[in-house]
């Protein structure tokens, strides 16, 4: 009997086609973190390079009210139980490495109800990676070691982002400042090179904070790393 060729053999096929695993984000801003997510997934170094992540923000024309965390992880909720019951479907379980993934990326900001969307994210397993007072601390992390307070106002830790040095230049060598709405934009200068920095002071300021159950209360705290780490599988940037 002649041997089987690999591309005639579906059992061998089947064992070399490669892993992969859908990751499906919520964000609560519309531009800062798709941008973030964008670079993360093309300049990052991957843990499982062999391994193929596919991640899509899901809520990119979603309008702001839905913006908001209790909202937001509703739709993820529902979102979640259609990619679980397709992943099931199709033979995935919960312990393979290509099980899907659903994110929540939110802020406190001003929002009263964080306890009610931690809540209800663990409930139903959601992942979700949070910001106190918001995003811009994860970016001011790749800058400095920022570890006092924000009081919850987002706007501070916006403005110290804008004053680090070199800041305004990544979005061109002339720039000497930039507006609010330009600082959205995440620019490659601002984090190449800074991950494993911004992690390490990350992770310092969520130590801070343990045993403490109010979210509220965990200023300053971001834990953006185990998102780019366990969600889009990236060890370094």
């Amino acid at each position: 009997m002649a041997r089987d060729r690999g591309r005639d053999n579906p059992a061998r096929a089947k064992r070399q086609r490669k892993l992969r695993r859908e990751v499906y984000v919520f964000t609560e801003g519309a531009v800062t973190e798709p941008g973030f997510i964008t670079f993360v997934t093309e300049n990052g170094t991957r843990k499982e390079p062999d391994r193929e992540i596919v991640c899509k923000v899901e809520n990119r024309s979603a309008p702001t009210k839905r913006r908001k965390p209790l909202p937001l992880v509703e739709d993820a909720v529902t979102k979640w139980h259609e990619v679980r019951r397709a992943a099931k479907k199709a033979g995935i379980k919960p312990d393979d490495w290509n099980w899907p993934q659903v994110w929540c990326l939110f802020d406190r900001d001003q929002h009263e109800d964080i306890p009610t969307a931690f809540a209800k994210a663990k409930r139903e397993e959601l992942h979700v990676a949070y910001s106190h007072p918001c995003f811009e601390l994860w970016r001011l992390l790749h800058y400095q070691n920022y570890t006092s307070t924000f009081a919850g106002v987002c706007d501070s830790a916006a403005n110290r982002l804008k004053q680090q040095s070199g800041f305004a230049q990544t979005y061109g060598p002339t720039i000497r400042s930039v507006t609010e709405e330009q600082a959205k934009h995440v620019m490659p200068g601002q984090l190449s090179g800074r991950y494993k920095t911004a992690q390490r002071y990350a992770e310092r300021l969520a130590g801070r904070h343990d045993g403490r159950a109010d979210q509220n209360g965990w200023d300053p705290y971001t834990d953006v790393w185990r998102f780019v780490e366990d969600g889009l599988d990236v060890s370094d940037y």
